[in-house]
């Protein structure tokens, strides 16, 4: 079972998302919570599995409040999932620096919502495309590094391990990986953590720089 914290500002969304969540098999809404403050308090009480949490919202941000959920020793457990429209794409990396496990646009699909949670819950980053592309943007055309990583070499990778490597950098999941190249997805999950361990990379989103500053992927295609 994976309990959810929904934090927004915006009774509409906040509402919306509940009900989303509520009918995913497997998932439970603990609570709600109208602001990053809130949300933090609630954390704390709750425990949840996965916080679902919007950026912009009064009293205390999304970004300051999973900063103070992820370094909170006592909640080491709770994943927390950015909701975001991706137009604040200036917060992106913010948020990844604060803790934030992945994002999840406010216009996805119902299911695409419940997924996310369930793979944040399970351990994974999740980047969508859309928020892949952010990064890239931001932090790769415009040569900056993401937390002060830097790329090692791809030697110590092996052919399929490349490939996993610039399926991630495509902004693939590793559901979507699994199907790609028709393998189950615990083994796709092998594969990437195996990546990460050999290029000594934090997360998925590091993995995405190296994808693209090692020259495997380039913007509009791949070599």
């Amino acid at each position: 079972m994976t309990t959810v914290l929904v934090v927004d500002d915006q009774a509409l969304i906040r509402s919306a998302v509940t009900d989303i969540l509520r009918i995913e098999p497997g998932t439970t809404v603990v609570g709600e919570a109208i602001n990053g403050r809130d949300a933090v308090v609630l954390a704390a009480q709750l425990h949840p599995d996965v916080v679902l949490m919007d950026i912009r919202m009064p009293e205390l941000d999304g970004i300051e409040a999973t900063r103070a959920i992820c370094a909170d020793p006592t909640m080491a457990e709770t994943k927390v999932l950015i909701l975001t429209t991706f137009e604040e794409d200036e917060y992106l990396v913010a948020a990844l620096r604060a803790g934030a496990s992945g994002f999840i646009g406010k216009g996805a699909e119902p299911e695409e919502i419940g997924r996310a949670v369930r793979a944040v819950h399970a351990g994974d980053t999740l980047l969508s495309q859309a928020a892949t592309r952010t990064l890239i943007q931001n932090h790769v055309l415009n040569a900056h590094t993401y937390r002060g990583f830097v790329p090692p070499s791809l030697d110590t990778l092996t052919e399929r391990e490349r490939e996993i490597l610039l399926l991630v950098g495509m902004g693939l999941a590793n559901q979507e990986i699994a199907t790609r190249l028709v393998i189950s997805p615990h083994t796709a999950k092998t594969h990437v953590n195996r990546v990460m361990t050999k290029l000594r990379a934090h997360d998925r989103a590091q993995l995405v720089i190296a994808a693209y500053e090692s020259g495997l992927l380039t913007p509009g295609g791949t070599n």
